[in-house]
């Protein structure tokens, strides 16, 4: 796996509101208009009522859901988006669950010259935002799963000359999530013992580990915090395997149709990450947990009605792990702790009457007619 590195003894933080100025040494970006020109931090909040309501007096809580798509995912494709472009991308596929394809659409428009093949599993595409424009092919395959979408995109890839963005294992999306930690490291006194959030493929997570550890070796805080990693029930395969001790995801963690209310965090097959997010959470001395529904719905009620903090099912699975381990008795009552609250909730659009739909045929899908519109558009 690719990562970045930066020369730390010529990273100066930049005096701005504006966390990809601050932070533009720790960015694998070049060019700073190719970033967001408006940018500001997000606030970190020290929930006092949830804490006191925990056993957590400090307990803080970075909510994501200001941001322009209502998702931490948009740091994400502010910086993934710019380092594309830098490396000579000018097409890409890619798939997604919603959060971060809608981020994508959002930041392409401020790179003109980038078009997104977008493949979507249809029961996702209500989650979907697509501004008005022609620089996203929304394409939506029905009766698929969110790893068969992220097949396909890679498939349209090898038969045309379209690069294949690979979620994880594309440096600038662990780089832009970084933004998260890096900010809230200022807005925390002191060290945070833990950082919690819900995962997917767990690239926030990483991405926050290793700003964490790059603050460190900067001098910026005295250490990198412990990782707690909160899965839905119905879809757990990482907790999974790590209640096993296996360090590969196994046949049977997989889940092949996953289901759930926390709809963005549902990848039922994440083999080739969970070695590297093992890795760290191992490193950092963290865990995973699973919740269940009831849970994730309590952890919901409790952001609105103690701290005023309207999330997405997703982000309130965060702080539902955090309630689990607590029971668990494996957060004490003087630890700091920080929970990425990484988004609320959002009205997708429609499809349009250019949304190409995709049925599958034998083991896969016709991409002849996707094929052919990227062949028309060179």
């Amino acid at each position: 796996m690719s990562e970045v590195s930066y020369d730390l003894g010529a990273v100066t933080l930049r005096g701005s509101d504006n966390p990809y100025v601050r932070f533009f040494d720790l960015l694998p970006v070049a060019t700073p208009a190719l970033l967001p020109a408006g940018a500001r931090y997000t606030p970190t909040v020290h929930a006092r009522a949830l804490g006191a309501e925990l056993g957590i007096p400090a307990l803080y809580l970075k909510d994501e859901t200001g941001l322009p798509t209502r998702t931490t995912k948009d740091r994400m494709a502010a910086v993934a988006l710019a380092y594309l472009h830098e490396c000579g991308v000018r097409r890409f596929a890619t798939s997604s669950t919603g959060n971060s394809s809608s981020a994508y659409a959002y930041a392409i428009k401020s790179i003109p010259d980038l078009v997104m093949y977008l493949f979507t599993a249809a029961e996702f595409r209500s989650r979907v935002a697509l501004p008005p424009g022609d620089q996203v092919v929304d394409v939506v395959l029905e009766d698929a799963t969110f790893v068969e979408a992220f097949e396909a995109a890679g498939a349209l890839a090898r038969r045309c000359d379209v690069v294949s963005e690979r979620g994880f294992f594309n440096p600038g999306r662990r780089e832009g999530l970084k933004l998260a930690l890096l900010e809230a490291a200022e807005q925390v006194p002191g060290p945070i013992d833990w950082y919690v959030q819900a995962v997917s493929s767990a690239m926030g997570v990483y991405g926050a580990y290793k700003a964490a550890r790059e603050l460190h070796a900067l001098g910026r805080i005295e250490r990198p915090p412990r990782l707690l990693c909160a899965q839905q029930d119905s879809c757990a395969p990482m907790v999974s395997a790590w209640r096993a001790g296996a360090d590969q995801i196994r046949p049977s963690d997989i889940v092949e149709r996953p289901s759930g209310i926390a709809e963005a965090i549902l990848r039922g097959n994440p083999t080739r990450v969970y070695p590297h997010v093992r890795r760290i959470v191992l490193e950092s001395g963290g865990t995973f947990v699973a919740v269940s529904e009831p849970q994730i719905r309590r952890a919901h009620r409790m952001l609105q009605e103690l701290e005023g903090i309207s999330t997405c099912y997703a982000a309130a699975a965060a702080l539902a792990g955090l309630v689990e381990l607590r029971r668990q008795r494996g957060v004490s009552s003087t630890e700091t702790v920080l929970v990425n609250l990484t988004g609320g909730m959002r009205t997708g659009t429609p499809p349009t009457p250019a949304t190409q739909w995709l049925k599958r045929s034998g083991s896969g899908w016709n991409l002849d007619s996707v094929v052919s519109s990227a062949a028309m558009a060179v």
